[in-house]
């Protein structure tokens, strides 16, 4: 889970760089933010995830499904307030870099 969210950091890096030198700065945030909008409830839903698996007897699917939903409902409320909050938004910047760390998993399915 570790590395599936390192992974999705460093493409949402990686796509920062690349919109800000195509768009300027204020396409590198945009794209930083999108990015941080996927990765950070992932990050959040892998660490309640590893550690409700070290817990005895607290692995069940309704962990999995209250995890799932309070990570939707957390990239929808950080999508929001970048939205709200950034007022120089770049939004093909931030919705490629949200796509891009999305499916960042990809690469990993391809590596071995």
């Amino acid at each position: 889970m570790l590395r599936i969210v390192l992974l999705q950091f460093a493409t949402t890096v990686i796509a920062g760089l690349i919109a800000g030198m195509l768009g300027g700065v204020h396409a590198l945030i945009s794209a930083l933010l999108g990015g941080l909008c996927c990765v950070v409830p992932n990050g959040l839903f892998a660490l309640r995830l590893f550690t409700n698996a070290q817990k005895p007897g607290a692995v069940n699917p309704m962990t999995f499904f209250i995890g799932e939903f309070i990570k939707i409902a957390l990239t929808i409320a950080l999508l929001g307030a970048v939205v709200w909050l950034y007022r120089d938004l770049n939004w093909l910047a931030l919705i490629a870099a949200f796509i891009v760390a999305l499916k960042s998993y990809i690469i990993l399915l391809f590596r071995h």
